[in-house]
């Protein structure tokens, strides 16, 4: 099991993940073998089990009661998401009865760097709108969710005055902006300090990725997104249909 590239807690980490989800590691009553026998089991040192079970139990995958034993948790109801049609977190969320709530967002008007600049498809020196914010379950983040948006587009006081958390909720209640498609980029990455602390997660924690630019039916990308989802909690597909058959 031993890769000396990954820190050994996340290897243990990611071999108990994949028993739970194998359905081989738990005991029919959801408790996990004890710590003694995950030792011998994956060859490392009983602290290494025991800060491996520390993480999950952080992320909600077990439940450890002292005593008694480590239990595998009850699943969380999970977001199941064709990217064929945008549709945004909150309303994927409503659909499966997960309630979801906004952590405070952090709202700045600056110049869009040269990066996003480029994203927008705008000159360099363009005002935007930067949106971040964490997406809650509970007191559990979910998501991170961070879109720029040119202020031609949206002003600071209509934000502040509509937003309820999605600025796509937010362009298609005012029904004036002809929306047409997004292009999304979908990536698996590494959470690095900014992100892993924003969603509770270990440095390196794997994270699921999208990039987005939002098109106008007149080929405006008027949103630059750039959205951060936790494994578990979001499973995303594509429904690709069969080519011409020669």
């Amino acid at each position: 099991m031993v890769n000396r590239n990954i820190p050994l807690v996340r290897q243990v980490v990611q071999e108990i993940l994949s028993g739970i989800e194998a359905g081989n590691l738990a005991r029919d009553n959801g408790i996990l073998p004890s710590e003694t026998e995950l030792s011998q089991r994956f060859g490392v040192s009983r602290a290494t089990i025991r800060e491996a079970l520390s993480q999950l139990e952080q992320r909600a995958v077990v439940i450890r009661r002292h005593g008694v034993g480590t239990f595998v948790a009850p699943q969380p109801p999970r977001i199941d998401a064709g990217l064929e049609e945008l549709e945004s977190l909150e309303t994927l969320a409503r659909r499966i009865g997960l309630e979801t709530h906004m952590g405070d967002p952090l709202i700045e008007e600056r110049v869009a760097t040269p990066a996003e600049a480029d994203c927008l498809l705008l000159p360099l020196e363009t005002r935007v709108l930067a949106i971040s914010r964490v997406i809650m379950t509970g007191q559990r983040p979910i998501a991170y969710l961070i879109d720029i948006v040119p202020t031609t587009v949206l002003g600071r006081e209509r934000l502040e005055r509509d937003f309820r958390g999605s600025v796509l909720d937010l362009f298609i209640r005012r029904g004036d902006l002809a929306l047409s498609y997004s292009r999304t980029d979908i990536l698996i990455e590494s959470a690095d300090e900014h992100i892993a602390r924003k969603l509770h997660l270990q440095l390196g924690d794997p994270v699921h990725k999208l990039k987005a630019q939002l098109y106008t039916r007149d080929g405006r990308v008027i949103d630059y997104s750039i959205s951060y989802f936790v494994p578990g909690y979001f499973h995303f597909h594509v429904i690709r249909r069969v080519g011409q058959q020669a």
